[in-house]
């Protein structure tokens, strides 16, 4: 049995799994628009609401990415 590293199991499920890849594309897309945000001059409250709002999904897509990785390490122990 192969031990990933957090990097490695990533790339790995980059290339296997449909799910794990469809995530990471839509976290690293609230990332660029959080970014774009973040680089203005100037935030309007609306401006930080969405902000705010970007980042509680983007955390909620990494949460559900590690579970993606948790449930595939398990499978690996049993």
């Amino acid at each position: 049995m192969e031990k990933f590293s957090q990097e490695e199991l990533k790339a790995y499920l980059m290339q296997s799994n449909e799910e794990f890849r469809s995530l990471a594309a839509k976290h690293a897309e609230y990332a660029h628009l959080i970014d774009e945000i973040e680089s203005k001059a100037h935030l309007t409250e609306q401006d930080e609401m969405e902000e705010h709002r970007l980042k509680k999904l983007k955390l909620h897509l990494k949460d559900q990415m590690q579970e993606i990785m948790n449930r595939y390490r398990t499978s690996q122990v049993a």
